[in-house]
């Protein structure tokens, strides 16, 4: 059986900063209230017409093809990661596919949010064990900035959120102990109201369920109404304090769950990359963990929280500056809607 390997990774920012100080234009907010609470300090917003979320993935797959020494023609599957699809379908990963000229290849849409990136990673782990594919492509991508409240209401929400894109290829490896060592996926449905984005959606009876001085609608009626527009329910909600409690529970939980399946520990771990979701978040699992700074990578602070880019991002970025060689331990790790959250433990 192959073991399978990153052999590229690649990542893409939109060139708009928007600065916490950019911010206070459209909402009373203050630097000082942010970076409080999230510890972000600008973050990244798409071209509103010429930047999808299907572009900015190209443009982080084309580097991550090309540092693992392939083409777009070898490529022969493609899982892409998003809660931000170009369209409501289909998804993203065939846009992909059609820009990047490939072969009729299978592609696969992951919907797990934050975790997206070590769903796909997990699944892609798993073709390429079976000897299924060989050259697997696998993206995580968020163009969210159209999608937020950028108004008082929405500040919770929209302060955190940024645009990106990060790609890897994963290759098969009969190098003994190198590669992906093990994948960890989780979930807890029961929190899926507590971190979501409800409409449009086919849920007609849980709005009408949470609505229920407003009149009767016809099933038709209630992908979108102009009380959803007026209310604020076509945007994002968080419950960021039931988000935070689990998370800081569940993260340190799933990274010590691979440690256990391979034998290692905190003290071997090289380098962590979470998920960027707070980093208040990630600086009390550092704590928790035991880790130097030198051990955990934070790019929140110029990004955001880009979702299912985030890890790839961070990972990418990391591997430029010459923060991961060969033989590191590196352990990746996700928490995010639905609740989902999992781990990858990697030997580089």
């Amino acid at each position: 059986m192959f073991q399978s390997k990153i052999a590229g990774i690649g990542y893409y920012v939109p060139k708009n900063v928007y600065t916490n100080q950019d911010l206070e234009r459209f909402m009373d907010t203050s630097d000082a209230w942010i970076q409080e609470r999230t510890g972000i300090k600008e973050r990244r917003y798409a071209d509103r017409l010429t930047e999808t979320t299907t572009t900015m993935a190209v443009e982080a797959a084309k580097v991550a093809i090309e540092r693992a020494k392939t083409t777009a023609d070898a490529i022969d599957f493609v899982i892409f990661a998003t809660l931000t699809p170009d369209y409501y379908f289909p998804g993203c990963a065939v846009l992909l596919q059609r820009e990047m000229k490939m072969n009729e290849v299978g592609c696969l849409d992951i919907r797990n949010q934050c975790s997206g990136f070590v769903y796909a990673l997990s699944i892609a782990d798993q073709f390429i064990k079976t000897g299924m594919y060989k050259n697997i492509l696998v993206v995580g991508s968020e163009k969210q900035s159209f999608a937020m409240d950028f108004s008082t209401r929405g500040r919770n929400v929209s302060v955190i959120f940024g645009d990106g894109a990060g790609a890897a290829v994963l290759q098969p490896t009969t190098e003994p102990g190198k590669g992906i060592l093990s994948t960890h996926l989780h979930a807890d449905g029961n929190y899926a109201e507590q971190l979501a984005m409800h409409y449009p959606g086919a849920s007609a009876g849980y709005w009408l369920e949470n609505k229920p001085n407003w009149p009767d609608k016809e099933l038709g009626d209630l992908l979108i109404t102009k009380e959803m527009l007026e209310d604020g329910s076509l945007f994002p909600y968080m419950d960021g304090q039931t988000v935070f409690k689990k998370a800081v529970v569940k993260f340190p939980e799933v990274i010590q769950e691979a440690l256990t399946k391979n034998g290692l520990a905190t003290t071997d771990i090289d380098l962590l990359v979470p998920h960027q979701a707070n980093l208040r978040i990630s600086q009390y699992i550092q704590k928790t963990l035991g880790l130097k700074d030198e051990q955990v990578v934070n790019n929140i602070q110029k990004y955001g929280n880009t979702t299912a880019a985030s890890v790839p991002i961070a990972l990418a970025e990391a591997w430029e500056e010459g923060r991961i060689k060969d033989g590191d331990l590196i352990c990746l790790a996700a928490f995010g809607a639905g609740f989902t959250w999992g781990s990858a433990l990697i030997r580089w």
